[in-house]
């Protein structure tokens, strides 16, 4: 198992965090149910929130932490605008951040195991937290199926 730097982790959370604003800010314009855009209105609140603690601790400790690619992000929007556009139903659109957001709990929760055993508190715990916000928004966003 490989074990993975304080640093690597503060990089992923971050990460996370703005592949998840990304994608919904690309899907918000294609959402009609005003319950459900509500919901995603306050996850990204909570990307932000969580987002920007990442930033801070980083600069505490002299880290770098990057946005996700340009690559990336273009192949994010495109898929989510094709999808979007074939089918821009509630369920559908749930369904679509559901998957995003267990692939981001899977990712987080694979991270939580390879971290060493003195790894920075600060970190393990935003780590923690953010994993939980997003199983928080796994169960709400299954509401809308």
């Amino acid at each position: 198992m490989e074990v993975k730097k304080s640093e690597e982790i503060l990089a992923e959370i971050y990460r996370n965090c703005h592949l998840a604003l990304e994608s919904i800010s690309d899907i918000l314009p294609a959402i009609e149910d005003e319950e459900l855009k509500a919901e995603i209105l306050h996850q990204h609140e909570e990307y932000e929130r969580i987002s920007g603690k990442a930033a801070c601790l980083a600069r505490d400790k002299g880290l770098e932490v990057k946005e996700p690619g340009a690559v990336k992000k273009a192949m994010m929007w495109s898929s989510i605008k094709m999808s979007t556009l074939m089918d821009n139903t509630r369920s559908h659109i749930a369904e679509m951040m559901v998957q995003g957001t267990v692939m981001g709990i899977t990712s987080l929760k694979t991270s939580l195991g390879e971290l060493p055993e003195n790894d920075d508190e600060e970190i393990t715990a935003l780590l923690k937290e953010l994993i939980s916000v997003e199983e928080e928004f796994e169960k709400k966003l299954k509401e809308f199926l």
